[in-house]
């Protein structure tokens, strides 16, 4: 039985303190925690996609933090709501607040201006939102759907986020890690070739 909090050396840490906070009981390794978030993921990314609207309707608060609940309000308790704890990754909790809502303008003033092509604007966003790790756990899979969300407002195809499962610990995640700490050093190429992997 593998231990429900244990993971790649490179994710992000999940608190033992946080097995208080899962709200379905069965969940006891990290299998069956992939499992009830997969599912929850997917009743996240169909409730998205029932949103009208252009990208301007997605690139701000009021939009993010429904869709992580929507994403993970299923198994977690608090799905949905900026961490207030430090991580091995991500900024200081109490910079969230304010930083979120920087990013988001940002993003809307590339879409309205074209300043980058959609598919660099998508992949920024996405950097972004996992530079900035505003919630405890789940933030790559919600920057992907935040991403993909764009593109398609944008009215390109969906990712492909290297064609396999963001749960592989081998080759997989070693690229998509590199790729992201490549964009840390504004060399966003790797990360677009992934995302189109």
């Amino acid at each position: 039985m593998t231990d429900l909090f244990q993971e790649p050396d490179d994710a992000t840490p999940l608190d033992p303190a946080l097995r208080g906070d899962l709200l379905q009981t069965w969940i006891t390794t990290r299998a069956d925690l992939n499992e009830a978030e997969e599912e929850n993921i997917v009743d996240g990314a169909a409730w998205a996609r029932r949103r009208r609207g252009g990208a301007e309707t997605l690139l701000n608060e009021d939009f993010s933090k429904p869709l992580h609940k929507q994403m993970f309000g299923d198994v977690w308790k608090w799905a949905g709501t900026y961490r207030q704890n430090e991580l091995n990754i991500g900024i200081a909790p109490h910079l969230i607040a304010a930083e979120m809502p920087v990013m988001f303008d940002n993003a809307r003033y590339w879409v309205e201006n074209k300043t980058y092509p959609p598919d660099e604007i998508a992949v920024r966003l996405h950097h972004r939102l996992t530079q900035i790790h505003g919630f405890p756990n789940g933030n790559g899979r919600h920057a992907r759907m935040m991403a993909d969300l764009l593109i398609e407002k944008l009215g390109g195809k969906p990712f492909t986020w290297g064609s396999g499962s963001i749960h592989d610990t081998g080759t997989l995640r070693t690229t998509y890690i590199n790729a992201l700490r490549a964009a840390d050093n504004h060399d966003f190429g790797p990360l677009l070739a992934f995302a189109r992997a």
